[in-house]
């Protein structure tokens, strides 16, 4: 989930009467021994019940936290961390849907457009009430230039705020923002159109609230320790400093459902040796973990084993704009339909990821009439399937318009240890089938990689996008001219044409007709070879038996442990 901040953005999303919910998450590859979703409700239950006993969650992280502002946060592992002691306005249930956080009620105007949220009585963990004043701060400081926010865009292209569009560009103050405190329990929001999932967005971390007073006495470096952030929510973060290998948070009393949290703390590890992690599994040092696909084939019988959607779809990234001979359609259709996803997921990952011939992963988002968006992987075979025969024809077509018999290309991967094995058999598919291709791997750490890719310094990058909504566009927006994830600078008139018609056209309050102009923006992606699809990703992790009641989630927060209990 990365945009960056070197191109204007055009306002791509508006949604309204969208019937576009997440679904409730299932099992990958049908090797789990429980779902996310029934593990979820049993421990909510023994929460609830007080059955449950304390302690502490240890929990392995692939990856350093990136940061704890939640205004400048982008990944995942930020995201999980931040709202482990913080709420929004809404938070998730077990399935996925918003429920009340700290909005103890709402009321939605008749035309969709205003929103008022009645916040319940809460406090920081500075003992000061959580007001609808820090929302508002919050939120200005997500659209102000100075805090050049990467995901400001969620308040304008995808929320549809009032003038967040303008603030963001520079036209306007920050105060100018339709967000107010009417007083401090009211909030008071105004969009420019109807956003059917706008309260979905509420418990995304960017939407957070900070407290002015506190944020003022240690702006310079905020979220950067335990004594320079604040909780609002189930926990407290205790011990914690930048890119910190192992760091702690313990129940926060003074949380509004205090009661309902069974668990002591949490105590998270980063570990990038898989071995290594799964040994620390195995000795009770981890109770969750997880695994790569040399593991799965050891352990996959073993009831504390289990594959969940992660809700990401993995996908390589071709430089159009940069790198003359990636313009060439022919070479990058050569290249797509020389992937053979099944061999990446069936032989090298092995944790339930499933093959990916859409550039929307199925999984998560739902239809006006209830089905998954990209439930038919075969809708687009004509344009993304794994042909070896019709790839060599392409780079026949290629060479020749090319002039040109070999082509050399680097691959910008993270250094984390799925990724490298997906490396390494895609340039051994590529360079096998296309002969005369040669594809050079440089690993580098995760954000070295983003940073490559949204400076455009970059040939070939493998990549990854999780749904920050559950709606399609989370994907299909990317791909608009000038959209800071469209890494290769890829631009298409007719494709721009649809997204403006599904977001402040005619099709925005026509629901079928939208959800059947994003296939033909999709299937425009895919003919054009903008991505090569390659797999939606599936986590498959060892979870203790002693554990109930870890929430998974495709969109937003991939993990949630405010109803989890652990037992002796």
């Amino acid at each position: 989930m990365k945009f960056d901040r070197r191109i204007s953005r055009r306002s791509f999303l508006a949604a309204a009467g969208v019937t576009s919910a997440a679904l409730a998450l299932t099992a990958c590859g049908g090797s789990s021994s429980s779902t996310a979703a029934s593990s979820a409700a049993s421990g909510a239950s023994s929460a609830a019940a007080g059955t449950a006993q304390g302690g502490t969650l240890n929990i392995m992280l692939e990856t350093e936290v990136q940061s704890l502002d939640p205004q400048v946060a982008t990944d995942g592992t930020s995201f999980e961390v931040i709202a482990d002691y913080t709420d929004g306005l809404m938070q998730m249930d077990a399935d996925g849907a918003a429920v009340p956080a700290m909005a103890e009620t709402y009321d939605i105007s008749e035309d969709g457009k205003t929103y008022t949220f009645h916040l319940r009585d809460a406090k920081w963990s500075n003992g000061e009430a959580v007001t609808a004043a820090d929302f508002v701060f919050g939120w200005q400081r997500a659209v102000d230039p100075a805090t050049a926010s990467e995901y400001s865009y969620m308040l304008s292209d995808i929320g549809q705020v009032v003038n967040a569009a303008e603030i963001i560009a520079g036209e306007k103050p920050v105060t100018d923002l339709g967000v107010t405190a009417v007083d401090d329990k009211t909030l008071e929001v105004q969009l420019n159109v109807p956003v059917s999932y706008f309260l979905s967005l509420m418990y995304f971390p960017t939407f957070y609230p900070v407290n002015e007073a506190f944020y003022n006495t240690c702006a310079d470096t905020f979220g950067t320790s335990p004594e320079t952030v604040l909780s609002n929510g189930a926990f407290v973060l205790t011990d914690y400093q930048p890119a910190a290998t192992a760091f702690a948070l313990e129940k926060n009393p003074d949380y509004y459902d205090a009661d309902k949290i069974a668990l002591d703390g949490l105590a998270y590890q980063v570990i990038k040796d898989s071995q290594q992690a799964l040994m620390s599994y195995q000795t009770g040092t981890l109770d969750i973990t997880l695994l790569n696909g040399e593991q799965v084939d050891q352990v996959k019988d073993d009831p504390e084993f289990t594959s969940v959607g992660a809700g990401y779809l993995w996908y390589i990234s071709p430089n159009i704009d940069a790198v003359p001979d990636l313009a060439n359609l022919n070479l990058r259709k050569a290249m797509t339909f020389a992937l053979d996803r099944d061999a990446i997921t069936g032989d090298v990952l092995k944790d339930g990821s499933t093959p990916a011939y859409t550039a929307v992963p199925a999984q998560f988002a739902t239809g006006p009439d209830g089905s998954d968006f990209s439930a038919d992987q075969t809708k687009f075979a004509d344009d993304c399937a794994y042909d070896p025969e019709k790839a060599k024809e392409f780079f026949e077509t290629a060479k020749a318009e090319l002039g040109k018999d070999t082509f050399t290309f680097d691959m910008v991967v993270d250094a984390d240890d799925a990724p490298q094995k997906v490396a390494q058999v895609v340039k051994e598919q590529l360079e096998t089938t296309l002969e005369g291709l040669t594809i050079n791997l440089t690993v580098e750490p995760k954000k070295q990689r983003v940073q490559d890719m949204q400076d455009g310094t970059f040939e070939l990058g493998l990549t990854r996008w999780g749904p920050d909504y559950a709606d399609p566009m989370t994907y299909l927006g990317m791909w608009v001219t000038g959209n800071s994830n469209n890494y290769g600078l890829w631009s298409d008139a007719d494709y721009d044409a649809i997204i403006d018609e599904c977001t402040t056209g005619d099709l925005c309050t026509d629901p079928e007709g939208r959800w059947a102009a994003l296939y033909e923006a999709e299937q425009i992606v895919l003919e054009q070879a903008v991505i090569f699809p390659l797999y939606g990703q599936c986590n498959a992790e060892m979870i203790s038996s002693a554990v109930k009641g870890v929430e998974h989630h495709p969109c937003a927060l991939n993990r949630v442990y405010k109803n989890t209990t652990k037992s002796e």
